[in-house]
């Protein structure tokens, strides 16, 4: 499959310039852009990274896995399970001090809860700070962004419609058979890893 920037950027919902930044490491997508890449792509995210599947709605804080996007600091913890219609994605995210996300928008809806530290959130053009025990619940297509501007990691739960994991259609290609020539190289496949345990 030949694409250009613009064709993929026509399917993904990702501007051309972004999609740019990326292809030369500029840039690094957080992980439901790469998912708006991906489906842009008709490929699965598991194209590009290894994410632990859960195929029970039992999620043990001392068993899940942690796993990033490539080079990214921003680590994930999925908590959302795989079933048979499901629509919900979610994850525990820790963002380091100081990291900005790229701004996102695309289909469905959120939620953003903050377990621990502080988040300078962005929607819709206006900024507003959430600390612990604060929730947002907003439309996807609303552009937003998160930015941690403390010197401490924060840690958030996400929740979505957005979908991450599941196929767009039963017929979804297998992961890695479509050739990809012409298309942004994105992050390489990241191995999860188990949480190491606090001192």
């Amino acid at each position: 499959m030949h694409m250009t920037l613009q064709e993929l950027s026509d399917a993904a919902g990702v501007s051309v310039g972004y999609l740019s930044q990326v292809e030369r490491d500029l840039a690094m997508p957080s992980l439901g852009t790469l998912a708006q890449i991906a489906r842009g792509l008709d490929t699965e995210i598991s194209h590009f990274i290894l994410a632990p599947a859960i195929d029970t709605g039992l999620s043990r804080a001392e068993d899940r896995m942690v796993f990033s996007v490539g080079g990214s600091p921003v680590a994930y913890e999925r908590i959302g399970a795989d079933f048979a219609g499901n629509q919900l994605s979610s994850f525990v995210i820790t963002i380091p001090p100081g990291h900005r996300s790229e701004v996102f928008s695309h289909e469905g809806e959120e939620i953003v809860f903050i377990l621990d530290g502080e988040i300078l959130f962005g929607l819709d053009g206006e900024q507003t700070t959430l600390t612990n025990g604060d929730g947002l619940h907003f439309r996807g297509v609303q552009p937003h962004y998160w930015w941690n501007t403390t010197d401490k990691a924060a840690r958030i739960l996400w929740t979505g419609t957005l979908p991450l994991f599941r196929p767009r259609t039963a017929a979804s290609k297998e992961p890695g058979g479509a050739e990809t020539t012409g298309t942004p190289a994105l992050p390489a496949k990241t191995k999860p890893h188990r949480k190491q345990e606090k001192r």
